[in-house]
């Protein structure tokens, strides 16, 4: 046999005996002969090195190492999901499924085990795998093509023909038992081992060295494609079932269901069983089955409406609490956490654990020295529930809450209608070092190599204070300190760089204003062209829009009149720093809607009021909930009442719900 044809049908045998193995979990060879047929490979591939391909099975033990990770934009964004923690939270889900749409009909779904790994995103050209990302913050991830080419469970090249693009996206994990040895060579080697599998596989896929990447057991189960419509699949059970026959591994657990209850019984199934898994799963992924619903349905700002994340119960264990400290966050609020006797609740050792604030500490009556309950909320965030009174033995003393902040001396106040107390002098350095270490935060604008550790350090020696030093920080400013070099400063330099042109939403997000998140600020941009715009609009005019209340409204306009923030961005421009607006997707022409405020009222037949929402957005205009001087157009329905009447004296322009949709259709 040929030397190519040889190759060619080594490839073949490699391949489907790969997929055997980590897709069908049915394997016809020993590992031994596998490692035969590998080996021969590999010995041709040395002799004819013109005869490799990028879809060689040879290709997966890892190339040459990178300086670092390059950005990659996904194309669609790999947006969160809300989260559900009840059978009440599940059934008030399809409750708004139900509202939005505007019937009671039976919705059918897909019950998909949650699994504790990272997430990842494949694109695939004509059925080669051409790049691998991960999610990163939704919008841009790390490009780790190199990194994923070495996982075997994630085919190189599709088993059918597929033309075109086809992004494909999924879970990199690691087995109980694949983990348990990766520890203890790490053990043997003198090496930092890991807390668990989750931190096991992301730390395993952002290795620079994609060999290392190789050496390490990581599994994969794919989910979901970027752009369901491009597959020709009418749904979630479908696509599916497309993807298992294009050569990926798909959860055996997942489970159609044709209703509500049924979700319910398939989430309690899985937590009776999760333990006896090889592998971590923290709960349930919850997806309407039709693809036509899902479209209809939409995404808020962060998270598909179509979708929901269950939660199993959290992991509770009994500790003692040492002591409590009293943390300052960037907003000034106060927050004591609890310096506790470790404690391991599932792999994790915890050693902290949040007390909220003064009132739960009283309502709890909490105390220095309390054997407490302690939880890992939605299996990740530690707090205490309760003491165990039974436990106290007279030595336990009362936790005071201090009455000045602990770090600039400043007296606290706690509003009656919060539950916060807070510090209030803007100049706190507590809250300036959160707020800066938040700016420049995976949460912020994600400026890697400025974590908290390096900000801080910054801070100290007050080199940064402010946002603008930051973009004024140079190479001879970071070379000489203890930790850097001359390399780490101007990577971080290139770093801060890239990022002096942020799009709007991430930089309002960035500033930690009080009221202002990633929701509201994806709000806010959808809403005005420029940073300029924003900061020129009145509490009158941002309480019209949908999603931001009057405390988000005031906050905005008291931070943007303040002359601290003014000369901020003074000199964030001299910097050469621009805020990025956000484009439309859609022409200019094709937005019917473009300059409309529009208000809906009464009573609507064919749209759920959600729903005619987000029509509005999606054709360029802006959503207006009362009649005021700039509102455009009224919709009116059934019993329009006040509002209807209120925008004719006004003048406004009014129209039926018909009439609506009639115009949008022309």
């Amino acid at each position: 046999m040929q030397p190519l044809q040889r190759i060619q049908h080594l490839r073949r045998e490699l391949n489907e005996h790969s997929h055997r193995y980590y897709v069908l979990d049915d394997p016809v060879i020993t590992d031994t002969e596998y490692d035969q047929l590998f080996l021969e490979l590999l010995q041709l591939e040395e002799q004819h090195p013109e005869l490799i391909t990028p879809d060689s099975p040879s290709q997966r033990v890892g190339g040459a190492p990178l300086d670092k990770f390059s950005q990659v934009t996904h194309n669609v964004a790999m947006q969160s999901l809300e989260n559900a923690f009840s059978e009440d939270d599940l059934r008030e889900f399809e409750k708004r499924l139900q509202n939005y749409l505007n019937n009671s009909d039976a919705i059918t779904y897909m019950a998909e085990p949650k699994i504790d790994g990272l997430a990842v995103e494949l694109v695939y050209r004509d059925g080669t795998l051409e790049q691998a990302s991960t999610r990163g913050d939704g919008t841009t991830g790390e490009d780790i093509t190199a990194q994923v080419k070495t996982i075997q469970a994630i085919p190189l090249t599709l088993r059918k023909n597929y033309s075109g693009i086809l992004e494909v996206r999924g879970e990199v994990f690691m087995h109980k038992d694949g983990f348990n040895k990766l520890n203890k060579l790490q053990e043997k080697l003198g090496r930092q081992i890991f807390a668990n599998p989750r931190n096991a596989a992301a730390g395993s896929l952002r290795q620079l060295d994609p060999a290392i990447t190789a050496s390490r057991p990581l599994r994969f189960f794919a989910y979901a494609v970027s752009t369901p419509s491009s597959t020709a699949t009418s749904g979630q059970t479908e696509l599916l079932s497309m993807l298992h026959d294009l050569g990926f591994p798909i959860n055996k657990l997942i489970k159609p269901c044709l209703s509500i209850d049924d979700v319910i019984n398939q989430l309690e199934y899985l937590g009776s069983i999760r333990h006896t898994l090889d592998y971590d799963i923290d709960g349930m992924v919850v997806k309407v089955d039709s693809f036509e619903l899902q479209e209809r349905l939409g995404s808020k700002a962060r998270a598909p409406r179509w979708a929901i994340a269950c939660k199993f119960a959290a992991t509770q264990a009994t500790t003692r609490i040492l002591s409590v400290e009293f943390q300052i966050g960037r907003t000034g609020a106060i927050t004591p956490v609890a310096n506790l006797d470790p404690v391991n609740i599932d792999g994790v050792l915890v050693q902290r654990a949040t007390l909220h604030n003064r009132d739960e500490i009283e309502r709890k009556q909490l105390r220095l020295g309390d054997t407490v309950l302690v939880q890992r909320a939605g299996d990740v965030i530690p707090e205490v529930i309760k003491p165990i009174i039974d436990r106290r033995d007279g030595s336990e003393t009362p936790i005071v809450f201090p009455e000045t902040c602990p770090e600039c001396g400043s007296q606290l106040e706690k509003p009656d209608s919060e539950a916060v107390t807070r510090c209030v002098n803007p100049l706190c350095p507590a809250q300036r070092l959160r707020g800066l270490a938040h700016f420049t935060s995976k949460s912020g604008l994600d400026i890697e190599g400025l974590g908290k550790k390096y900000i801080e350090q910054l801070f100290l020696l007050n080199i940064v204070k402010s946002i603008p030093d930051i973009f004024e920080l140079t190479v001879d400013d970071l070379k000489n300190l203890d930790g850097w070099g001359e390399k780490s400063a101007r990577k971080v330099i290139d770093a801060i760089t890239a990022r002096k042109e942020p799009p709007l939403h991430r930089f309002l997000a960035a500033l930690g204003i009080r009221y202002i998140g990633e929701v509201t600020a994806a709000t806010l941009e959808s809403v005005f062209s420029s940073i300029d715009e924003l900061q020129l609009a009145s509490i009158e005019t941002l309480t019209e829009i949908d999603m931001v209340g009057e405390q988000a409204a005031k906050s905005l306009v008291s931070f943007f009149s303040q002359p601290e923030v003014k000369e901020m961005f003074d000199r964030l421009k001299k910097a050469g720093v621009v805020v990025q607006s956000k484009e439309n997707d859609s022409p200019q022409h094709d937005l019917k809607l473009a300059g409309e405020t529009v208000l809906f009222t009464g009573s609507l037949n064919t749209l759920s009021r959600d729903e005619a929402k987000k029509i509005v957005k999606e054709h360029g205009g802006t959503i207006a909930t009362s009649v005021t001087r700039s509102t455009t157009l009224v919709v009116v329905g059934e019993k329009a009442g006040s509002k209807q009447k209120k925008a004719e004296e006004m003048g406004k322009k009014i129209i039926s719900e018909e009439a609506f949709l009639a115009m949008l259709a022309e």
